[in-house]
């Protein structure tokens, strides 16, 4: 049985716990990176003949599985990192950790049990990469993708440059249209790649999209960093990227051979350090031997447009770039703004997208990214906008972008969509106007900010809810133009309404008009368009689908099918789809393409009783766990009257206990008739209320006593004969599960999964969303009527006759 997704990803996390205690949270990627690194080229040099990479004798991850236990383990995987290392040119890159390190590792026995833990986390059927399955979907880019944020996360706020978060490269790579990559002679450049993630991201968009297989050039200041990203190139299948390491600035490493100008790329993508205030280290920019500040010399202590004027720099004139800088860059002076005037008036920026705060490593905040466009520049007429900047989810103590937040923006930007309060086309003459002087702050252009909620002074005066307030309501009117007739009726003034009725019964009379119901059917029937559609689609998955291809299928179908629903978001209904796939799906879709319908579905024996999940169900004293199918499935469809048995004497057993518990509680105390029959826990006991009964039987004066006790014991022993009852039941159920698992047709699995498990799901989370609507509405409604439901002269009045009941009050008291 294949590992789960998330299961991988836990038990890579793991592997860093061995680690804790003797190194710093920055430090575990270059011990975990490396056992990662050295089982995959081991597997796949195994069973590839052409491998790009030598794994020679004495070098590969086998050898390290035989030192499990050895007692000088350390010093020979130092050696044995040595021996692949120099065999593929990676000295300096996988052999940096020290693996004999007592003072990381710890001494004697304590590093040995250590690597040897470590060694065998590694050592799992589930890692093998000798099938190709790291062509654009195994598990092993997002595996490596889940450890770079954990490192970048442990490692604080410091040492978490190295990774930039995947959300905002998808966004980098897509908005510069590297989807649209049209051959593979063209390339992709980052300066200041880190561990070349970003890159990554870039070529996977071109390499999905259209097949396209684009050159990779990085270069990364950082000798540890430069390391990883060369890893990081072949874990992903991209071992003919060239990584070269030294400070872009001051000395880029790609240039032309001839005229020793820099070379220029395709595309360009950066995450530069925010506003290093060294960056003019090692040259003179005044001087600059590749006339990258033409523009204008940055300020000293800000590298930020030194980084921007370079990628510039490196664009071919057809070229695309994205940047990640900090939001200052679109309004700060001086030079600066100099800087940012020249780009503007040259047509050089096409868009700019405002993102979240506290979304990166290493700083919390708000960045935006700069995209670049020199083959369209001449022709420039505006600049378009998105102040993305309200969306996103918190994730621990970062926030994250949301699958729907990465769609939104890239919809509203490839599309040049615009969206109230999210995205516009800002003219380049309005940017240019006095008034505004180039200054590029998105706030200037658009509002994302949410609409005021102003109070009504004449309403709360004389009553009467604002028309004003109820005409805000309008996408909800133009659905159901009838249901603010029934709901409001006109003041007796101008400009103002009042509820036709009860505050109570706003609810009701939304839900059951006409126009609701026939929105809620019409909105239901897309949904199950979609649904006809995606099930005969999921019925059709088989051994070596991939995964990513199906969900982006399914998802852009169902998002495309709620696109024109009225009153609903369909990037929240796309949400729930994404949502479900990585809690859930993903995870059953996985080991359906690895084993086949009938194998996945089989229950698995769970393993030597150390785990610590919950079995499914237990036979004699073996535990069985059914992940793609679970017997409550199988329950619900076949054996629905045997489950309502067991569920009616589940409650019968739960009501006597209730009444147990009413009865120990009413008679317990200091004279309480149950206190000579509690043990030392102050339990009540069966046994000890049978010898009670025993002593109390001669003597006729404690009949009471001698009732209660009666009446407990007789509840008691019924609880015992329907527990009994309930368990028979049980596992009468388990074997008849059990056996009809067995029978099981491919074409009832599939149902079962498809339309009883996944589908069910998903409908009953849009039906979630139909109701969030009729409860907005009624909420707001509600509100409106409660604030203004009480007027100034009715509160003054109701104040006059408090105040006159408290004067006779007082005069009855003889106070004047």
């Amino acid at each position: 049985m294949p590992i789960k997704k998330s299961e991988l990803y836990s038990s890579l996390w793991k592997s860093c716990d061995e680690l804790r205690g003797g190194m710093d949270a920055s430090q575990y990627k270059d011990y975990v990176l490396v056992l990662l690194f050295v089982k995959y080229v081991s597997d796949k040099a195994a069973s590839q003949k052409d491998y790009d990479l030598i794994v020679p004798k004495g070098g590969s991850f086998a050898d390290l599985v035989a030192l499990k236990g050895s007692k000088d383990i350390g010093e020979e995987m130092n050696k044995i990192i040595s021996k692949l290392a120099g065999a593929n040119d990676l000295k300096g890159v996988i052999n940096v950790a020290d693996w004999n390190d007592a003072d990381k590792l710890g001494k004697g026995r304590e590093m040995v049990d250590r690597l040897s833990n470590l060694i065998a986390i590694f050592d799992n059927p589930a890692l093998d990469f000798r099938g190709n399955r790291a062509e654009g979907d195994d598990l092993l880019g997002d595996a490596y993708e889940y450890l770079m944020r954990h490192f970048a996360t442990e490692s604080g706020k410091s040492k978490g440059q190295f990774y930039t978060p995947a959300e905002v490269s998808r966004i980098m790579a897509k908005v510069i249209g590297l989807g649209e990559a049209k051959h593979r002679g063209q390339s992709i450049h980052d300066p200041t790649c880190g561990s070349g993630s970003l890159l990554l991201k870039a070529h996977n968009e071109a390499k999905s999209a259209r097949g396209v297989d684009l050159a990779l050039y990085g270069q990364e200041m950082d000798n540890a960093t430069t390391a990883l990203a060369r890893m990081n190139l072949i874990l992903h299948d991209c071992p003919t990227g060239d990584i070269r390491q030294d400070n872009a600035l001051s000395s880029p490493q790609f240039k032309d051979e001839k005229t020793g100008t820099l070379k220029t790329f395709d595309f360009v993508v950066a995450n530069p350090p925010f506003s290093t205030k060294a960056w003019s280290n090692g040259f003179d920019p005044g001087n600059d031997l590749y006339g990258r500040f033409a523009f204008g010399v940055p300020p000293k202590k800000n590298g930020d447009y030194a980084f921007l004027l370079h990628v510039l720099a490196c664009l071919k004139s057809t070229g695309k770039g994205a940047v990640i800088l900090p939001h200052g860059v679109l309004f700060r002076g001086n030079a600066e703004s100099d800087i940012r005037r020249e780009f503007v008036k040259r047509g050089y920026i096409q868009g700019i997208i405002g993102l979240p705060p506290n979304l990166f490593y290493g700083t919390g905040i708000p960045a935006c990214i700069l995209v670049l466009d020199k083959e369209h520049a001449a022709t420039r007429k505006g600049i378009f906008m998105v102040d993305a900047s309200r969306g996103f989810i918190k994730d621990g103590n970062k926030n994250r972008l949301r699958a729907q937040d990465i769609h939104k923006i890239v919809d509203a930007f490839t599309r040049q969509v615009e969206i109230p309060r999210f995205s516009r086309m800002v003219p380049l003459a309005e940017i240019s106007e006095p008034k505004n002087g180039f200054n590029l702050n998105l706030s200037r252009y658009m509002d994302s900010s949410e609409p005021e909620d102003i109070q009504d002074i004449d309403a709360h005066l004389r009553g009467g809810i604002p028309n004003r307030d109820l005409d805000a309501l309008a996408r909800y009117w133009q659905v159901f133009p009838s249901i603010r007739a029934a709901l409001f009726k006109n003041a007796d003034r101008s400009g103002y309404s009042r509820l036709k009725v009860a505050a109570t019964d706003i609810k009701t009379t939304i839900f059951e008009h006409a126009e609701f119901t026939a929105w809620s059917t019409h909105v239901t029937k897309l949904f199950a368009k979609w649904q006809a559609r995606s099930a005969a689609c999921l019925r059709r998955i088989a051994k070596s689908d991939k995964p990513k291809v199906l969900i982006e299928e399914l998802a852009e179908d169902l998002l495309a099918t709620f696109e024109k629903a009225a009153l609903l978001d369909a990037y929240d209904v796309y949400q729930h789809l994404m949502d479900y796939w990585a809690e859930a799906m993903q995870d059953d879709v996985y080991q359906l393409v690895s084993e086949g319908w009938r194998e996945a579905a089989r229950p698995q024996l769970m393993g030597d009783g150390k785990s610590k999940e919950k079995p499914d169900f237990i036979i004699g004293r073996q535990k069985f766990k059914a992940d793609l199918l679970p017997p409550s499935f199988l329950i619900a469809r076949y054996f629905a009257a045997e489950q309502a048995f067991i569920d009616e004497l589940e409650s019968e057993v739960a009501s006597i206990a209730q009444a147990l518990d009413e009865m120990a509680e009413e008679n317990s105390g200091e004279d309480g008739l149950f206190e000579e029959v509690k043990n030392d826990k102050g339990k009540i006991t069966k046994a000890a209320v049978v010898a009670r009964l025993k002593e109390l039987k001669p003597d006729r004066e404690e009949n009471e006593e001698r009732k209660l006790l009666a009446e407990y014991l007789a509840l008691a022993e019924r609880e015992t004969t329907v527990s009994a009852k309930v368990k028979a039941a049980q596992e009468a159920l388990t074997n008849k599960v059990v056996i009809r698992y067995g029978k099981l047709t491919e074409d009832e699995i599939k149902t079962l999964v498809v339309d009883d498990k996944w589908l069910a799901a998903l409908k009953a989370a849009v039906q979630g969303e139909l109701e969030r609507v009729s409860h907005t509405l009624t909420a707001r409604i509600r509100e409106l009527a409660e604030r203004y439901a009480t007027s100034l002269p009715q509160f003054t009045s109701e104040v006059e006759v408090l105040a006159d009941r408290v004067k006779v009050h007082l005069k009855k008291l003889g106070v004047v």
